[in-house]
């Protein structure tokens, strides 16, 4: 790869390993995401998603490896790093003390955002969440606060959004939303790495798919290029032969 390759790379991960005592999460895993791309991952559960997430996130530190986003390396500038990521995880990451709005408005001063409440309010009318904003957050229901996190993952304009399933919990209007947010034509250069159990989210989604099997990227292609059943053929063949 050359340096104008490397220019072009939101997310560029080489050798990846994590363990978890004896448990190998990631075993040499090996992916990169372009700028104004969105990458799905699929695979079935132990098979890596979260933990990819996790350490793209900073959440987790990698054992071996270079991972890099938004041309910086996640162990060394970690803080730089979560600048610049907006992170949809299974956990909406929220008080539950607090209402939507104050969470919301905590979020965007801890990101050190001008208009902190305007900030919130237009975060959660792009998830739908405006009126039940004011409601305290533990009293949501799991896919409204699953909305609520999401909200709070685009405060900031994240150069590089990455979403663990966060399709999980959320009904039809909410998932068309979701859609509405990857597919952003107004953030046309922001990258997006998300993970998913449906084959069909996955090509709607992604630009290009990638399924993990054993902690490593078994398969990948164009989204354009692979239907469902295509899908889940490399998915059983590799799930079959994974370590």
């Amino acid at each position: 790869m050359n340096g104008a390759d490397a220019d072009r790379l939101a997310i560029e991960v080489k050798g990846l390993g994590k363990s978890f005592g004896r448990v190998h999460a990631l075993r040499g895993l090996d992916l990169d995401v372009r700028w104004g791309e969105t990458l799905t991952v699929l695979g079935p559960n132990g098979s890596g998603k979260t933990t990819l997430i996790k350490v793209l996130a900073t959440l987790a530190r990698p054992d071996r490896g270079t991972v890099r986003v938004a041309g910086m390396d996640v162990s060394a500038s970690g803080r730089s790093v979560r600048r610049n990521v907006g992170v949809v995880t299974h956990q909406p990451l929220l008080y539950d003390e607090l209402t939507g709005r104050e969470n919301l408005t905590l979020f965007a001063r801890l990101f050190g955002l001008d208009e902190a409440g305007e900030r919130a309010e237009a975060a959660a009318r792009r998830v739908g969440m405006s009126r039940r904003l004011d409601r305290r957050a533990g009293a949501l229901s799991h896919g409204m606060r699953k909305r609520l996190g999401i909200a709070r993952a685009l405060l900031h304009e994240p150069l590089v959004l990455l979403m663990d399933e966060p399709e999980s919990g959320l009904d039809q209007e909410a998932q068309s939303l979701l859609q509405q947010i990857v597919a952003d034509g107004s953030t046309p250069s922001r990258a997006v790495l998300m993970t998913t159990h449906s084959l069909e989210t996955g090509i709607a989604l992604g630009d290009r798919l990638a399924v993990l099997a054993g902690g490593r990227v078994a398969y990948s292609a164009p989204a354009e290029s692979v239907s469902a059943s295509d899908l889940r053929r490399a998915w059983s063949s590799h799930a079959e032969t994974a370590p």
